[in-house]
């Protein structure tokens, strides 16, 4: 919880968390529209094009320019929809987004045990809008209501189309929430804390050898983290995960009836989206605003903030490289990779973490030592993942001969 609320609440603090708050949202607008310029440059130059280059210095005006002319639009609402949520539908997919990114901490000192807190008009508090101490579950709760504007928006525009989109959308929350969940499960475990403060103060501290970082990416092993971007990219319906449009199929998925402004809204969501995400990912495993120990923190709270949109940088680039060099998933991959892969994967990964933590804490007893029983529930663990992916290839292989025997195949054809 921020400091300045721990002694009671008074006026001025609610005009520091209303300015907060404001200026979260206009750091968020800025970010989406520069998000936007910055897919499109990168695309441009990964695909050897110009992109655009004319309003305003390297086309950075571009964004203001779409949004202006987006809004001018005719506004149209067909005759067969719900009129009330076809308009609300739009809101429902922008709020979420928003709602996650106050639980951002943008910027801080985490060195030498600090917590990152600043001091504002005579205040102390943390650069970011709120800090609940369920922040993850909170992340949890605003990521599986965004599904509901891209789903409400398919069935109230009263055509099959949109409506084929949402449904697709919502099969793949479904697949993939459960392996984001469960990547999260393993940063709680080894973090001990669901504030997403607390959680980068975890990984602000001096790694292995006091150089290597100790973020939660090389404490949980990787796995956790390749699953979250993997489960992240799809709940973001970003390539190549973005069956819920695939124009080729659906004309246009869950807003083909929109224009306008309500268009405009669901485009600002997707970016606004990414962004988050991005930031999500950044103060989880890559200790946020906290950098490496050993580099101290020169600037003060500076330090912090130009880390973390260092990090975010990255991912950003990440995730439009995706984009510019991914292919579509079909559909039935993309269902098998969540249920098949990325959810026996997690779940098996966070009993691994599970049973290391209870042997390093000497609670196993099984050998003389801690470092005897961790070594045991390592090798033991493995073994059951070796055996557990023969078992699932086994199945996965013998359903898919049943399938092509039912389909009329001769079965000594069938490997």
């Amino acid at each position: 919880m921020d400091p300045y609320l721990l002694d009671g609440v008074d006026f001025g603090d609610v005009v520091l968390s209303v300015a907060k708050a404001i200026l979260a949202f206009v750091i968020c607008l800025v970010a989406t529209m520069f998000m936007v310029w910055f897919e499109r440059k990168v695309v441009s130059r990964l695909q050897n094009r110009i992109g655009p280059n004319t309003s305003g210095p390297f086309g950075i005006l571009q964004t203001l320019m779409d949004g202006i002319k987006l809004f001018f639009k005719e506004d149209n609402i067909p005759k067969e929809a719900d009129p009330f949520v076809f308009r609300l539908a739009p809101y429902l997919s922008l709020i979420p987004a928003f709602l996650t990114f106050t639980l951002i901490p943008l910027g801080g000192d985490f060195n030498n045990g600090n917590d990152g807190a600043v001091t504002v008009f005579g205040r102390e508090t943390f650069l970011q809008v709120a800090d609940p101490p369920v922040g993850i579950l909170f992340f949890l709760a605003m990521s599986s209501l965004g599904i509901y504007g891209i789903m409400l928006a398919g069935w109230a525009s009263g055509s099959k189309y949109p409506l084929l989109g949402s449904v697709r959308a919502s099969a793949q929350a479904i697949s993939y929430e459960a392996a984001l969940g469960l990547s999260l499960a393993a940063v709680v475990l080894v973090t001990g804390g669901l504030s997403m403060n607390s959680i980068v103060m975890q990984q602000a501290g001096e790694g292995f050898g006091g150089i290597i970082p100790n973020f939660n990416i090389i404490v949980t092993g990787f796995i956790p983290f390749a699953v979250f971007l993997i489960a992240g990219t799809a709940e973001l319906n970003r390539p190549p995960f973005d069956l819920v449009e695939a124009e080729q199929e659906l004309v246009g998925g869950f807003h083909t009836e929109y224009s306008g402004i309500r268009f405009a809204l669901f485009f600002l969501a997707e970016f606004m989206n990414t962004v988050t995400m991005a930031a999500i990912i950044v103060t989880l495993f890559f200790g946020g605003p906290a950098g490496p120990a050993f580099l101290g923190s020169t600037l003060g709270w500076l330090t912090g903030m130009f880390w973390f949109l260092l990090k975010l940088l990255v991912f950003l680039f990440a995730f439009v490289w995706f984009r510019a060099s991914l292919p579509r998933f079909r559909y039935d991959q993309l269902m098998s990779l969540g249920w098949k892969l990325l959810i026996p994967l997690s779940l098996g990964w966070l009993l691994v973490l599970a049973g290391i933590r209870v042997a390093r804490n000497g609670d196993l007893g099984i050998a003389d030592s801690a470092f005897g029983d961790t070594l045991i529930v390592i090798g033991v663990a493995f073994a059951i993942l070796l055996i557990g992916m023969y078992v699932l290839r086994s199945a996965m292989t013998n359903a898919r001969r049943d399938r092509l025997i039912a389909a009329g195949f001769n079965p000594r054809e069938v490997n």
